[in-house]
């Protein structure tokens, strides 16, 4: 899928779960935890891409995500698009096929989703609050290029550096004190978790077995029959899908903060009649 995509898909699953953990398990967070969960998560659902580079030097090319902070994160994703090309040709048993980039290996994975949510959770831990606030700056900054592509796209990389800064830098100012803040690692987690789910509504799929062999193949592309596959950019994605998940995060919103606000108007309209 596409990065505005993943990021919408992302965003309403980590409101829905919010949601869920509020109705059936008591489990409620502030408006400022829910919204920084719901931007990591959004951000989440954008990293797998790093491994899809463009032109550095040119600061060109490269998926939605690789472009979020410029000519910087253009190398980033050159450097992870080599790493996992490396892990892919390291790994490959005979059956697999050659391949000239890393794109849809490594990082659109289990244990990759698995080590950045154990990774962010770690240096949150360890390091506290400051790593939070980057965190959020850099998942932000995703975010903002996922869910806003084409804003971004017109606004340039500098300002959606700037409006990322701008949100860790308010984020920053009402944490509370050091804390585990395990609940980033999660949202990291999730989000890579949904883009790996959302690609593999493509005919391409994802090797999200991998590292367990199939048959004699250790990187075998996982996904949903061609017949029913979505087309990437297509009525399927941008119509359906875009409208079901921005439908799912609005009702997750209404059904998170209508009653707490109707319980707080019903006294005021009784006091006024």
């Amino acid at each position: 899928m596409m990065g505005p995509s993943h990021a919408l898909s992302g965003a309403a699953v980590w409101l829905a779960e919010t949601w869920a953990l509020d109705h059936f398990a008591g489990y409620g967070q502030s408006p400022l935890a829910v919204a920084v969960g719901t931007a990591v998560c959004a951000g989440g659902a954008l990293l797998p891409d790093l491994d899809l580079s463009g032109r550095v030097t040119r600061n060109q090319g490269g998926a939605t995500v690789a472009r979020t902070f410029g000519v910087f994160s253009l190398f980033v994703a050159e450097v992870i698009e080599k790493v996992s090309l490396g892990i892919y040709t390291a790994t490959r048993l005979r059956r697999d096929p050659r391949r000239e980039n890393g794109h849809r290996t490594f990082t659109h994975t289990l244990p990759f989703a698995a080590l950045v949510g154990w990774g962010t959770t770690a240096l949150c831990a360890h390091v506290g609050k400051w790593a939070v606030v980057g965190v959020v700056f850099f998942t932000a900054g995703l975010a903002l290029r996922g869910l806003f592509e084409q804003w971004a796209e017109r606004a340039g990389w500098l300002i959606v550096t700037l409006c990322a800064a701008g949100a860790a830098v308010f984020t920053a100012a009402r944490l509370p004190g050091d804390r585990g803040y395990p609940l980033l690692g999660f949202a990291v987690a999730v989000g890579c978790l949904v883009h790996l789910l959302g690609d593999m509504l493509t005919k391409n799929g994802v090797p999200i077995l991998w590292p367990v062999p199939v048959g004699r193949r250790m990187w075998r592309m996982v996904g949903v029959p061609n017949s029913v596959a979505v087309r990437v950019g297509g009525t399927g994605e941008v119509i359906v899908l875009r409208t079901l998940f921005t439908a799912v995060a609005f009702a997750a919103v209404v059904a998170l903060y209508a009653p707490n606000f109707l319980h707080r108007l019903d006294p005021a309209l009784w006091a006024d009649g």
